[in-house]
């Protein structure tokens, strides 16, 4: 009788929302009650495979840290010659952020410096010759690549005068280490910002807690973990490897690029497939080139020419093709705008302070932040009648922002901090 009740209420209430809101929304409540009720008769069985517990950094790695009594890695040294560890996850083929991890490991040992590189992931891993063989030729040859090993199966980390963690995982690896080593953040991006605020955001944001010397990339993350954090920061600039990146193309150019990662939130891919498509309308002569990442799988509504990845030495023959480059980023900034610069391809960026504190380029095109505003970025710049001469312009604007000087206040702000 009382099944009955409740199917007649729910009746009445379901004629209703047919009445109201049609009959797709009547179709969906009626199949909510059909599976609420098959739960009911038939409870799903128990599975002895259990969810694994997902947190990048192991858990006994994390539950160890006390932020209530936090260690202090105090370590000072009057050696000329010192000594780092870098802790890292596994370095892929022609991955930015390694990249970028192994130009300053050449620094500190160009400037007579040793290093070593160990290798960090929660759980199972592969071989160091089945790394080495995804890695290729896409980095420089170091002196500490060649001897990487995996953390877990080192005897030698904790020699050394200086350990740097450079992702928020391996904050965790390096805190747990027995060692007096002073600790250093190498930190490219605000890592929470890759999770929605929850478990994982506050895993990697409680890393900036750890007290930890952080050097960032730019200005933005040194002021926010200053700031929201107490860390104690500083920043080197981001610069372009004019050896890889040049202009080259002085002739009109017809061609747009974008940078394009579906799955990497932080890259935009919707409001950037939607600005090309506004801005395809108003200029369908030119082409549009889709880098970064296979979007085959996508229906992008305006013509373009894909490719998934490029070696960094097919980069440069590409961005010289274009007049222009759009490239997001809602977190820090990327290094793309300034090695497009070089090639005297004009970057247009989102406008806020994670992209203008990074660099105030004049040449950088900042734009407001929705698809139409960025569209019109894109369309001033290819109807500027002096394109060749602005790319010129450009690319000569950056001609004393390479490497070197970044790796001078990188390197100086390490031995000051660890020489004290």
């Amino acid at each position: 009788m009382r099944a009955f009740k409740e199917l007649r209420a729910k009746v009445v209430v379901w004629f209703s929302t047919l009445r109201k809101d049609g009959f797709i929304e009547f179709l969906i409540q009626l199949l909510r009650y059909i599976q609420k009720r098959l739960r009911r008769i038939s409870p799903p069985s128990k599975s002895s495979q259990k969810h694994p517990i997902h947190t990048k950094a192991g858990f006994d790695l994390i539950e160890n840290v006390d932020f209530s009594s936090l260690k202090k890695f105090s370590h000072t040294s009057s050696n000329d010659t010192l000594s780092f560890a870098w802790i890292m996850p596994p370095p892929g083929k022609g991955s930015g952020g390694h990249l970028n991890i192994f130009r300053f490991i050449e620094f500190l040992e160009t400037a007579g410096h040793s290093c070593s590189i160990y290798l960090y992931v929660d759980g199972p891993h592969s071989t160091i010759s089945a790394v080495k063989d995804i890695m290729g030729d896409s980095y420089p040859d170091i002196q500490a690549a060649r001897n990487m090993k995996w953390l877990d199966e080192a005897d030698d980390v904790n020699d050394a005068d200086g350990i740097f963690c450079t992702s928020w995982e391996t904050a965790y690896a390096s805190y747990n280490l027995a060692s007096n080593a002073r600790r250093f953040y190498f930190v490219q991006d605000f890592e929470p910002y890759f999770y929605a605020r929850g478990g994982m955001y506050t895993l990697a944001e409680n890393t900036y807690k750890l007290g930890f010397y952080g050097v960032t990339a730019g200005k933005w993350l040194e002021q926010k973990l200053r700031k929201d954090y107490g860390m104690k920061t500083s920043s080197f600039d981001f610069g372009a490897d004019q050896d890889l990146y040049r202009h080259e193309n002085d002739s009109t150019r017809k061609e747009i690029f974008c940078y394009v990662r579906p799955y990497t939130e932080r890259r935009g891919f919707e409001v950037a497939m939607l600005a090309l498509d506004i801005f395809h309308k108003e200029h369908p002569d030119y082409v549009i080139n889709l880098v970064g990442w296979d979007v085959s799988e996508y229906d992008i509504p305006f013509p373009y020419t894909g490719y998934r990845t490029l070696e960094v030495s097919e980069l440069s023959t590409l961005y010289n093709r274009c007049i222009a480059g759009l490239v997001l980023s809602y977190t820090n900034m990327s290094l793309l705008p300034l090695e497009l610069l070089a090639c005297g391809t004009i970057p247009v960026v989102n406008d806020a302070p994670n992209t203008r504190l990074v660099s105030d380029n004049p040449y950088i095109a900042y734009s407001s932040n929705d698809a139409m505003a960025v569209a019109a970025s894109l369309g001033t710049i290819v109807k500027r009648a002096d394109g060749p001469e602005y790319a010129r312009k450009a690319s000569a604007s950056i001609d004393e922002l390479g490497w070197a000087e970044s790796g001078k206040q990188f390197v100086s702000c390490v031995e000051k901090e660890l020489k004290k």
